[in-house]
Formats: structure tokens, sequence, C-alpha cells
């Protein structure tokens, strides 16, 4: 019996633009949605870590951007 690995993956991304894998023959979970590469395991994973460079999810960085925009809008103390 092998335990080599030929499940097909594909890479997916969610709404907060947060990647992971899922095997490409299996229907896509609720709010993911297939980001375009597919391939083995180790392929998958390693265009997720080339892309995904910033981990927070999308709705975390959109809030930081903005408090660091409205921060830099107040008058300097002094």
């Amino acid at each position: 019996m092998s335990s080599e690995d030929t499940t097909v993956y594909q890479v997916v991304i969610n709404d907060e633009e947060q990647y992971s894998i899922w095997p490409a023959d299996r229907e896509l979970p609720a709010g993911w949605h297939a980001e375009g590469t597919r391939g083995e395991k180790a392929q998958c994973l390693a265009h997720i870590d080339e892309v995904w460079t910033d981990m927070r999810p999308l709705s975390l960085r959109v809030a930081m951007e903005q408090q660091a925009a409205e921060a830099a809008a107040l008058p300097a103390a002094g």
C-alpha cells in the first residue's frame, strides 16, 4: 500500500483574502472560491507561500489603514 498523496489540489481564497488548499474534485466550502492554481499539494502550498505575504485578514488591514490615515490627519501636538 502506497502512502503517496496523488490528490490534485486547488488553491482557494475567501473574502478575507485568506488562502488554503482544497481537493480539486470536491465542492468548495461556502465562502471560498478557486484562485486558479491547481496541482500537487506541495505545488499549491509553495504558491500560497509566494503570494500570501500579509497574513492579516482583509478587514483588519483595512481597519489599520483607516486608523493610520486618521492619525496622520490629526494636527501635531506641541
